[in-house]
């Protein structure tokens, strides 16, 4: 028992229980849409074991089979593609695209992936099988639609037109993109940061970000904790085997859509203001900053479990979090499971701004880079030519990926 004046040592967790809780309790990754599911998706009318995937088939009509497929393809994140999830996003969010997609005579095909931070080029090769197994099941010569969610659009767009260069007939009429970061997405540099600074007490948020598919898919990456900000080799290599075949599908009508705007107004997230800061005994001392334009500006000072503090500092990158585009609640899920580890371990931390700009509107409708303040906020008309042959703009910036009345009807209404 304790004396009302004896004098008490704060707690403080060993690196390995923190570890351990962490590993039990929270599970740091970024990826768009909910965390938890609501209920789980109906049985499939059928699902096809691909090699490096799954896809689970939703008739319109069981007695007709499958007639006029509608290929999706599951985006980016870390490990397997899980039919529940991808359920709650596509049936249970503001509009429900696979029932709206059924009702319309189509067959819907959701293509997931055993590894979803695999090379992009790997999983078009589940795409392809995707696509061949469609047609080898298909009943009559209705046309395909093959297109995908966020990195899906990319995994899809590279598998049609490397099966056009390869001499192989894909069959399909359109394709679409939706959110799809056809000139790069964006994870701020202070996230980046945190997730490899942390990697010794858990890998995994560091994992996800050097994976693979992170390296082709961001604009800037870093490797390390304390990495000058570049564009990673993997990105090269991507975009030259993606010239290599074309660039794009030539046969299928292409058509985008992006959850950003194209009137040039930011999504409201100021530079350089603190969009998180740590406030538990093992994490006090580290703030996340909003990326700033300019030489030299602090983007995130580091604090975890050491006193050590380095201070983390960016030249020549444009304002980006508050670009006009599919917003990321980067900073919010980082706190958010941070706050599902016990008070005790340290790690209570607070998200000052959630979200940040994942996938800038003119990355989305392919119409030009998005190293530059200009072309980031640069408002376009809708009638301005991009790689896409068609293209249409939300009319909010809103979540990356967010299924809506709006983009989703116009999709509904260019099916073949």
């Amino acid at each position: 028992m304790t004396e009302r004046n004896e004098h008490t040592e704060p707690y403080e967790p060993t690196e390995q229980q923190i570890s351990e809780a962490w590993r039990s309790a929270a599970h740091v990754t970024l990826a768009p849409g909910p965390r938890e599911i609501t209920e789980a998706a109906p049985e499939p009318d059928d699902e096809w074991t691909l090699p490096g995937g799954t896809a689970w088939v939703y008739l319109a009509d069981a007695k007709q089979g499958l007639t006029r497929p509608v290929i999706l393809s599951d985006g980016f994140n870390s490990g397997p593609s899980e039919l529940d999830f991808s359920w709650e996003v596509l049936e249970r969010g503001p509009y429900p695209l696979i029932s709206e997609l059924r009702a319309r005579g189509r067959d819907v095909v959701l293509l997931g992936f055993d590894e979803r931070s695999a090379s992009i080029l790997d999983n078009a090769h589940v795409a392809r099988a995707a696509i061949l197994e469609a047609i080898a099941r298909r009943k009559g010569q209705h046309p395909l639609v093959v297109g995908g969610f966020s990195m899906g659009g990319l995994v899809t767009r590279y598998a049609l037109a490397k099966m056009e260069h390869d001499d192989e007939n894909h069959e399909t009429k359109l394709y679409f993109s939706y959110d799809s970061p056809h000139r790069g997405a964006w994870i701020p540099i202070a996230l980046q940061s945190f997730a490899h600074y942390i990697r010794r007490l858990n890998s995994a948020f560091s994992n996800q970000m050097n994976s693979p598919a992170a390296r082709q898919l961001l604009w800037q990456h870093i490797a390390e904790w304390g990495d000058s900000p570049e564009t990673d080799k993997e990105r090269g290599t991507f975009l030259a085997e993606l010239e290599r075949v074309g660039g794009w599908p030539a046969k299928p009508k292409k058509i985008g859509v992006a959850n950003g705007v194209r009137s040039g107004e930011g999504n409201g997230i100021a530079p350089g203001e603190r969009a998180f800061h740590g406030r538990g005994l093992a994490i006090t001392g580290t703030h996340l900053y909003t990326q700033p334009a300019g030489e030299d500006q602090l983007v995130a000072q580091l604090r975890v479990v050491t006193l050590r503090k380095p201070r983390i500092r960016t030249s020549g990158l444009p304002e980006i979090d508050g670009a006009p585009g599919g917003t990321l609640e980067g900073f919010g899920i980082l706190a958010d499971e941070l706050n599902k580890i016990p008070a005790f371990i340290g790690l209570g931390s607070t998200a000052d701004e959630r979200a940040h700009c994942f996938v800038p509107t003119a990355s989305a409708v392919a119409l030009r880079d998005i190293d530059t303040h200009e072309k980031l906020y640069e408002p376009f008309a809708d009638s301005e030519k991009s790689e896409l042959d068609e293209y249409l703009c939300a009319s909010q910036n809103e979540g990356h990926t967010l299924i809506t009345e709006e983009l989703c009807t116009w999709i509904l209404d260019r099916l073949p």
